[in-house]
C-alpha cells in the first residue's frame, strides 16, 4: 500500500529528477553561450533585440534567439516581450563573462559537451573494466589552461604562494622551483615574471601542453622558465620549491610522482599542492557545493583516464585522508592545509620535509 508520504517523497524526488535535467540543458546553453561569447556580447549591450545581439556578437540570428529562449526559461536572461528585447543582468555577468575572471562559472560548463562526447566508452568501461585514454578529450587541456589561467592570474603570486610562510621572499631573492603536470605552462610564466631573479621549469608528458608554454615565454621575452616533456616520475635535478596543481589526483602513478617529488626537494624546500577541498569519507562530501559535479569528472575524466593506463585511479575526489596518508609514505613529515578566502572548492597542502 502506497501511503501519502511515500507518494509526497516520491512526487518530490521526481521534482529533483526534473531539476537536474534542466540543470543539465541549462549548463549545455551556458557553455554554449561562453564559447560563442554572447554573454561578453550581452555585458556590454543595453536591452538588445536577438537581431541586434547576433548582429554585435557576429553569429546567427536563428540560433541566437533559441539560445536566448533557453537563457530566459531558466533565469539567466530577462526578456521585455513589449520590445522583443533581452538583458544580460549585472549581477548575473559577475559569473558568466570572462571580465568576471576566477568568478566566471560559465567556463565549468564546457566540461558537459566534452564529457558527453565519451558517452559511449565510459559504458564500454562500466562493463569492460579499463579506461577512457587521455587522447579521447582532444579539448580538456585547452578547457584546463583557460579554466586555471585566469585563477593564476589573479591569485597565484598574491594569495596561493604566501600560504606557505617566507615562501614569498624565498623566490624574490631567487630559487628554483620545478610544476609538476604543468599543462600549457601558464603558472611558471605568471611567477617567472613576478619573480625575475628565479628560475622555473614546467614538466608535462604532454607535447602539445610544452609547446604551448614555450610559445607564451617566448613571446614575453622570458629568459628564467623552461619546459620539458617528461614523466612526473622521473623528475630530474632538485628545486626549493615544486608546486603540483589539480594534477596529483589525474596520474596513474600519484604515489610513485610524490616520492620523486619529495626525493627532488632541496633540504628546507617546500611543495606545493594544490587539489579539490574533498573529504575522503563519502559521507562527509553530502552537501558539498560542487559534490555531484566532481564525482560526475571523476567517472567520465579523472579517474577512467589513470585507469586507462593501468593506474591507481584515485579520481577528482581522493580526500584530504588519504591525501595526507600518501604525504606521509612519500617522506612528507609537515603538512600544512590552506583555503583561500571566498574558493570553497580548492584545498593547498603546504608539504616539508625535515
Amino acid at each position: 500500500m502506497v501511503t501519502a508520504d511515500d507518494a509526497f517523497a516520491r512526487e518530490e524526488f521526481a521534482g529533483r529528477v526534473m531539476a537536474a535535467l534542466n540543470g543539465a540543458a541549462t549548463a549545455l546553453l551556458t557553455s554554449v553561450g561562453h564559447r560563442t561569447g554572447l554573454f561578453d556580447t550581452m555585458a556590454g549591450l543595453p536591452a538588445a533585440t536577438s537581431a541586434a545581439i547576433a548582429e554585435a556578437a557576429g553569429l546567427h540570428e536563428r540560433y541566437v534567439r533559441e539560445w536566448l529562449g533557453g537563457m530566459v526559461v531558466s533565469g539567466f536572461v530577462t526578456y521585455d516581450p513589449e520590445g522583443a528585447r533581452y538583458t544580460l543582468p549585472p549581477a548575473h555577468a559577475a559569473s558568466l563573462t570572462r571580465a568576471a575572471g576566477p568568478d566566471n562559472l560559465a567556463t565549468l560548463m564546457q566540461y558537459l559537451g566534452l564529457m558527453g562526447g565519451v558517452e559511449d566508452q565510459i559504458v564500454a568501461a562500466f562493463r569492460d573494466g579499463g579506461g577512457v585514454p587521455y587522447t579521447a578529450y582532444p579539448r580538456f587541456q585547452q578547457l584546463q589552461g583557460e579554466e586555471n589561467g585566469r585563477v593564476f592570474d589573479a591569485a597565484l603570486v598574491d594569495t596561493i604562494l604566501p600560504l606557505a610562510p617566507g615562501l614569498t621572499e624565498c623566490l624574490r631573492d631567487g630559487a628554483d622551483a620545478l610544476d609538476v603536470g604543468t599543462g600549457q605552462g601558464h603558472a611558471p610564466v605568471v611567477m617567472a615574471r613576478a619573480f625575475p631573479r628565479s628560475r622555473f621549469h614546467g614538466l608535462d608528458r604532454s607535447e602539445e601542453g610544452i609547446a604551448a608554454g614555450r610559445e607564451e615565454a617566448a613571446g614575453l621575452g622570458f629568459d628564467n622558465v623552461r619546459f620539458t616533456v617528461g614523466d612526473s616520475t622521473g623528475i630530474s635535478g632538485t628545486y626549493d620549491l615544486i608546486t603540483a596543481f589539480d594534477v596529483i589526483h589525474d596520474l596513474a602513478a600519484p604515489a610513485e610522482t610524490l616520492a620523486a617529488i619529495a626525493a627532488a626537494l632541496r633540504p628546507g624546500g617546500i611543495f606545493l599542492m594544490g587539489e579539490i577541498a574533498a573529504s575522503s569519507r563519502l559521507e562527509e562530501n553530502i552537501g558539498h557545493p560542487l559534490g555531484p559535479a566532481l564525482f560526475g569528472f571523476s567517472v567520465f575524466y579523472c579517474m577512467t583516464t589513470s585507469l586507462s593506463t593501468g593506474g591507481a585511479g584515485l579520481g577528482t575526489v581522493w580526500g584530504e585522508q588519504t591525501a595526507r596518508a600518501m604525504l606521509a609514505d612519500a617522506g612528507f613529515t609537515r603538512v600544512d592545509t590552506r583555503a583561500v578566502e571566498g574558493d570553497p572548492v580548492n584545498l593547498y597542502y603546504v608539504c616539508r620535509k625535515d
